[in-house]
C-alpha cells in the first residue's frame, strides 16, 4: 500500500474544511500525516494527587468542584475550586462559553491537565483541559505520551490525534521505504523508518524523557538526519543544475578597472583583493557565477560589487543592482553615479516613487541597453523592465527579499540561452553553521577585513533615567565639532506610529539643545526630502540627526562619532549591530549608547550585554542564531526557505558533516533515491535555491 496515494479525505472524519486546513501545512496524504511529528509532547499517563502538585509542574489531576464563582475585575471570569479530599487546586479561565460553565457544576467529578503555578488563591491551572467524568463509564489514562502537533487555525489538537491516529493505523498494515543508504543506518544504528515513526507519535510511559524532551531520543535524532540529508541534498542538487546552465564569459578590461581604482581615495584591503579575484575567476566560466558575499558593516562591499559590475560593463553588458530600502539603494545610487560617471558609464535609477516622464526615460535606457547599471529597489523586477542584455544581478541584503522577487530579477536576465551571475550580498554575518545548510549551493566570500585606519565602537547600556546626561553627552560631542544620530524605536510595527516618535523626539531635543542644528529622517519622508536631509548630514551642516531605524543600512558619515539608540531593548542582535555600524566610519574613536527602559526581559539583558562586550559581527550573528534561530536570522519566516519539521540547525549541527558525507554516498550510488528523499521532506519546490 503506497501511502502517499491516499489521500486525507479518505480518512473519516475529513471533510473539505479540514482537508483545506491540512493542507495549509502541507500534508496532503497519509504520508504526509506521518512525517507531521509533534512539537513537544505532554504526559496524560498517570494522575497526581493534588498534595504532590509543584508550581511548574504539569500534570494529570482528578477531583471534586467544591467551589465555583464568576469573577469580575473588569471582564467576566470564571473561577471553580477542586478538591480530592488531600489538597486543593484553583481553575481559572479568562475565556469560557456557556456550556463549558454548565458542565462545570458543584460536586462534579473531572480530570484536568494543565501547568501548576501560584496564583492569588494558592496553586492553580490556568484554562487547563478538562473532563467530566461519568462513574459508570470510567475514563481510562492514556497509554503513552501525548503529541502536541504543529497545527493552523480550524484544525484542533485533538482532532488532529485522531486523524494521525487512523495514519498510524494505516503504517502498521504498511510499510515505508528507506531510501537512507544502508551503511550510514548501520553506522549509526538508527532504527528503522517504520519503528520510528511508529514511536515518536506515540511514545510509552517509560520512554527516557530527558532524551526525548531534547531531541536526543535514537529515533527523533533518525529522522532529524533524514531531515538535513534532504535539504543538504536539495541544494547540492541545485548547484548541480546550475553547473549546466551557461553564462556570458566576462573577461576583465584591464584598463577600466585600473581607471576605477586608481580613482579611489583609499586602497583596497587585503581582504576586498581576495574576494575580487574570487569573482573574476568566477565570471570568467561559461557557467553563471553563484557567490555569496559577507561582510561585516563598514568592510567595503560596495567598492567590489562595483568592480564585479566593471567585468560586465567592459565586456558591453548590463548590470542590475538591487537593494531592499529606498534609501539604501539611494545611497548606492550615489556611490556608484559617484565612481562610474567619472568613467562615462551610465547609472540609471528605477524605484517606485519615480515621476512617470522620469520612470519611462530610465525604462528605455535599460531596453536600448544605454544604461550600463541599473540601480533601485522592488521596481526592478517589474514586469515592465526589460534589459538588452543583463550580465550580472547583484542583491544586496538577499535576505530581505521574498523568494520570487529574487527570481523574478534573475529571469530577466535569460538571453539566448545565457543566463545572469549573480552576486549576492549581507552585511548581516552568517554563521558557518547556519551557511552550511543555508547557502550550501553558493560560493562563499567573506571581507574579513576593515579598511586601514577604523577604530572599534564603544559601546555603553545606559537606562532611559539617565537621558539627561546622555543629552549632555551629545552637546559636548557637537560642540567639539562631531556629529551626532538619535535613533528613535518603537515595538509598534506602524511606520506612522514610528514617524511620529522621531518628529516628537526632535522637537524635545531642540527644546532642550536650541544652539544645535538638529534634523529629522523617516521612512514616510518624500525620497527629495530624505535626500536632501541626508546631504545636509553628511555637509556637516546638520550636527544631530533624529532617525527611525531607516538608517540601519547604507548610511555612511565618516565624521558622525556618537550614536544614541532608544529602547535598545526592543531590538534584535543584528539590528542594533546594523545601527552602530553607521558610527566608527572615520578614524576618530565613536561611541554608541544603548538606552533601555526597565523592567528588562532575560532576553534584552543577554542582547545588551553581547553588544556592550564585543564588535564582532560574526561572533554578534553566532548568537543571533542561538537567541533567535535560523528562520528569524535569514529573514527566511515568510520565504519557504529552511522551514524543517524536526531538525534545529543550531541544535543538531553536530550531524551536519555526517549528513554531507551521507548525501555524497546517496549521489554516487542510490541516484534514484535522492528526489524522492527531497520530495518527503521538503513541501515548497526548491526555486530560492537558484536565486
Amino acid at each position: 500500500m503506497n501511502l502517499n496515494q491516499i489521500a486525507c479525505h479518505q480518512l473519516k472524519g475529513v471533510g473539505p474544511k479540514l482537508e483545506a486546513a491540512l493542507h495549509k501545512l502541507g500534508v496532503f496524504s497519509v504520508q504526509d500525516l506521518l512525517f507531521h511529528l509533534p512539537l513537544r509532547y505532554e504526559d496524560h499517563t498517570h494522575l497526581t494527587p493534588l498534595r504532590f502538585l509543584r508550581s511548574g509542574i504539569r500534570a494529570v489531576v482528578e477531583g471534586t468542584i467544591v467551589q465555583r464563582e464568576d469573577v469580575y475585575r473588569g471582564k467576566t471570569r470564571f473561577f471553580c475550586r477542586l478538591s480530592d479530599e488531600h489538597g486543593f487546586l484553583g481553575l481559572r479561565f479568562f475565556h469560557i462559553v456557556k456550556f463549558q460553565k454548565d458542565l462545570l457544576k458543584l460536586d462534579a467529578a473531572i480530570r484536568c491537565y494543565g501547568e501548576v503555578r501560584f496564583g492569588s488563591s494558592g496553586l492553580e491551572m490556568i484554562h487547563p483541559e478538562f473532563h467530566v467524568l461519568d462513574p459508570e463509564h470510567p475514563l481510562p489514562l492514556e497509554d503513552s505520551l501525548t503529541p502536541v502537533y504543529p497545527t493552523t487555525e480550524g484544525l484542533h489538537q485533538r482532532n488532529l490525534r485522531k486523524i494521525i491516529l487512523q495514519a498510524l493505523l494505516q503504517l502498521e498494515r504498511s510499510e515505508v521505504t528507506e531510501f537512507m543508504p544502508f551503511d550510514v543506518l548501520h553506522r549509526f544504528q538508527f532504527p528503522s523508518l517504520k519503528q520510528a515513526l511508529l514511536f515518536l507519535h506515540r511514545p510509552p510511559p517509560d520512554v527516557k524523557k530527558n532524551e526525548l524532551f531534547h531531541w536526543e531520543h535514537p529515533c527523533q535524532v533518525r529522522l532529524i538526519f533524514e531531515e538535513l540529508l534532504a535539504h543538504h541534498l536539495s541544494l547540492l542538487r541545485l548547484r548541480k543544475e546550475a553547473e549546466v546552465l551557461q553564462a556570458p564569459v566576462l573577461k576583465e578590461d584591464r584598463d577600466l578597472i585600473r581607471r576605477f581604482i586608481q580613482r579611489l581615495p583609499f586602497q583596497l584591503t587585503g581582504a576586498q583583493q581576495r574576494v575580487v579575484q574570487e569573482i573574476e575567476k568566477d565570471v570568467a566560466k561559461a557557467q553563471p557565477m553563484l557567490r555569496l558575499l559577507q561582510g561585516d558593516v563598514g568592510s567595503g562591499k560596495t567598492v567590489v560589487a562595483a568592480i564585479a559590475a566593471l567585468y560586465a560593463i567592459g565586456q558591453h553588458k548590463q548590470v542590475a543592482l538591487m537593494a531592499p530600502t529606498e534609501l539604501l539603494a539611494e545611497q548606492h545610487l550615489k556611490s556608484f553615479r559617484k565612481w562610474f560617471e567619472a568613467l562615462d558609464l551610465r547609472v540609471v535609477w528605477l524605484s517606485g516613487q519615480q515621476k512617470a516622464a522620469e520612470r519611462a526615460a530610465a525604462l528605455e535606457h535599460v531596453a536600448l541597453g544605454t544604461a550600463d547599471i541599473v540601480v533601485g529597489t522592488h521596481a526592478l523586477f517589474q514586469s515592465e523592465v526589460r534589459f538588452k542584455h543583463l550580465a550580472l544581478v547583484i542583491v544586496d541584503e538577499q535576505h530581505r527579499f521574498g523568494v520570487h522577487q529574487r527570481l523574478a530579477l534573475w529571469e530577466k536576465g535569460l538571453h539566448d540561452g545565457l543566463h545572469p551571475h549573480q552576486l549576492i550580498m549581507t552585511a548581516t554575518p552568517i554563521p558557518r553553521t547556519l551557511a552550511m545548510v543555508a547557502y550550501a549551493d553558493l560560493d562563499q566570500s567573506v571581507i574579513d577585513e576593515l579598511p586601514a585606519g577604523r577604530k572599534p565602537v564603544k559601546t555603553a547600556v545606559i537606562s532611559n533615567q539617565r537621558r539627561m546626561a546622555v543629552i549632555s553627552r551629545i552637546h559636548e560631542a557637537c560642540r567639539n565639532k562631531r556629529q551626532a544620530y538619535w535613533v528613535c524605536t518603537l515595538i509598534e510595527e506602524s511606520e506612522a506610529l514610528q514617524c511620529q516618535a522621531a518628529e516628537q523626539t526632535m522637537r524635545n531635543l531642540r527644546d532642550v539643545l536650541p544652539e544645535l542644528r538638529i534634523g529629522l529622517l523617516h521612512g514616510r519622508m518624500k525620497s527629495d526630502a530624505k535626500e536632501v536631509e541626508m546631504e545636509r548630514f553628511k555637509s556637516g551642516e546638520i550636527d544631530l540627526l533624529v532617525a527611525t531605524t531607516v538608517i540601519e543600512v547604507g548610511v555612511d558619515v565618516p565624521n558622525a562619532s556618537l550614536m544614541v539608540i532608544e529602547n535598545a531593548e526592543r531590538l534584535g542582535l543584528a539590528q542594533l549591530h546594523q545601527l552602530r555600524g553607521r558610527v566608527g566610519r572615520g578614524e576618530k574613536e565613536s561611541h554608541c549608547i544603548l538606552m533601555f527602559q526597565y523592567p528588562l526581559s532575560e532576553l534584552a539583558r543577554e542582547r545588551l550585554s553581547i553588544m556592550r562586550s564585543t564588535n564582532d559581527g560574526f561572533l554578534i550573528a553566532q548568537k543571533d542564531l542561538e537567541l533567535r534561530g535560523p528562520g528569524e536570522v535569514l529573514g527566511t519566516k515568510q520565504a519557504g526557505m529552511i522551514q524543517m519539521r524536526v531538525a534545529d540547525i543550531l541544535r543538531d549541527a553536530q550531524w551536519l558533516p555526517e549528513v554531507h558525507k551521507a548525501a555524497q554516498i546517496m549521489l554516487d550510488r542510490y541516484p534514484e533515491s535522492v528526489d524522492v528523499l527531497i520530495r518527503r521532506w521538503i513541501y515548497e519546490n526548491e526555486q530560492y535555491g537558484r536565486v
